[in-house]
């Protein structure tokens, strides 16, 4: 990353293996663009695809070794764990039933992980997998990649700072439309995995893009989700999952929140936005225009704070690439947290201390959204009644 003119000392690149994201998968080709921007990490090998011909083909078309192209990640961690050149860290791009067996054969072969969210289609797996995790040398990274916006840095830094005072509310939201119609049903590949319980989890909306919007109100305000209470729906007909979720927040302290989350709502594309209020002020953010952050101290006017402009911070800045005016957007974000990871990932390899600026989300943030969803669904059988988190 580039922080005000200055460049950061060159990081040795980490052999990166893939599982998941083959030919056609959005997902998979996001992450290795997002691995590719701060070049810090070489693409060496892939379980791309289900079937080995489809992984080889896949891999083929990245310029992988077509001896690296495995046909389950099983037979990839097994083989690349034995090779003196075998990965370092792996990405996980798969849907989410596949989370838990893959992140666990790479974490107990010391393979650090990156993996794509929710954490696990279920708690039960994700429990598992967080002890599997504290008991390897390998660090998970979860890309909850909207926390690596600059903007968002600055907010979690404001609210940290005191700028808002004691918080009490928390409002946030993530809406889109294209799941408005039973797509599933067409045999579109995104739609048919995301509203299959089997491999998504009990959650559609809600473990999609609930979580995502969960963690980052959580993240910029750093309080702890103590109860929720929730209403979901599947307004399309036929669908086993959830495709719109309005759920009450109460958060340790006594900050009350509110989040909705759908995929039914013509006229959104990526619409997630952030609201949070303290006694002192409040602070307002959108994704789909990531480079503003509005702030406004109680009792004065409204001001906006701009990526790498007057006001911004540490925090910040040292996420940013570019000078302000030269928007910065979702790709960015995305790698801000595979920069993190290679960051924490070298200092692991040097047995350094990893800096403190660096952040990124972790097994338990993955743990405290797969619990958030699964109270969700409890919480909506029980006709919205209050369920602890």
């Amino acid at each position: 990353m580039t922080i005000e003119g200055k460049t950061e000392a060159r990081m040795q690149k980490i052999r990166l293996g893939m599982v998941g994201g083959g030919t056609g998968a959005f997902i998979g080709a996001v992450h290795r663009m997002a691995a590719r921007i701060d070049d810090h990490f070489d693409l060496v090998a892939g379980a791309l695809s289900s079937t080995a011909e489809k992984s080889l083909a896949s891999g083929r078309e990245l310029g992988l070794d077509p001896e690296r192209c495995y046909g389950s990640f099983e037979e990839m961690a097994l083989k690349e764990a034995g090779r003196p050149d075998g990965i370092e860290a792996v990405s996980i791009v798969t849907p989410n039933h596949v989370h838990y067996p893959a992140a666990k054969a790479f974490l107990e072969r010391g393979i650090h992980v990156i993996c794509d969210k929710p954490l696990t289609s279920n708690l039960e797996d994700a429990k598992k997998l967080k002890a599997v995790a504290d008991g390897s040398n390998a660090l998970f990274i979860l890309t909850h990649n909207y926390t690596g916006y600059p903007m968002v840095r600055q907010a979690r830094e404001m609210v940290a700072e005191g700028l808002l005072g004691m918080l009490r509310v928390v409002q946030v939201e993530y809406a889109q439309d294209w799941l408005t119609e039973a797509v599933e049903q067409t045999g579109a590949k995104q739609a048919v995995w995301r509203t299959d319980p089997k491999q998504s989890g009990v959650g559609g909306a809600t473990g999609d893009i609930g979580t995502h919007a969960f963690n980052l109100a959580t993240f910029v305000s750093g309080l702890t989700l103590d109860s929720l209470a929730a209403d979901l729906d599947s307004f399309v007909e036929g669908r086993r999952v959830d495709d719109n979720g309005h759920v009450l927040l109460r958060f340790e302290g006594g900050a009350k929140g509110m989040l909705w989350c759908s995929q039914v709502a013509p006229g959104n594309e990526n619409a997630l936005k952030l609201r949070v209020y303290g006694t002192k002020g409040g602070l307002e953010w959108e994704q789909e225009n990531p480079n503003y952050l509005w702030f406004t101290p109680f009792g004065e006017q409204k001001r906006l704070v701009t990526r790498n402009g007057a006001g911004a911070g540490a925090s910040a800045a040292r996420v940013s690439r570019i000078p302000g005016g030269h928007p910065e957007g979702y790709l960015e974000a995305f790698a801000t947290i595979y920069t993190e990871a290679a960051a924490a990932i070298n200092a692991a390899k040097g047995g350094t201390a990893i800096d403190p600026a660096v952040t990124y989300p972790t097994i338990d943030d993955g743990l405290r959204g797969v619990a958030f969803v699964e109270a969700c669904v409890a919480s909506a059988k029980d006709n919205g009644a209050w369920v602890k988190v």
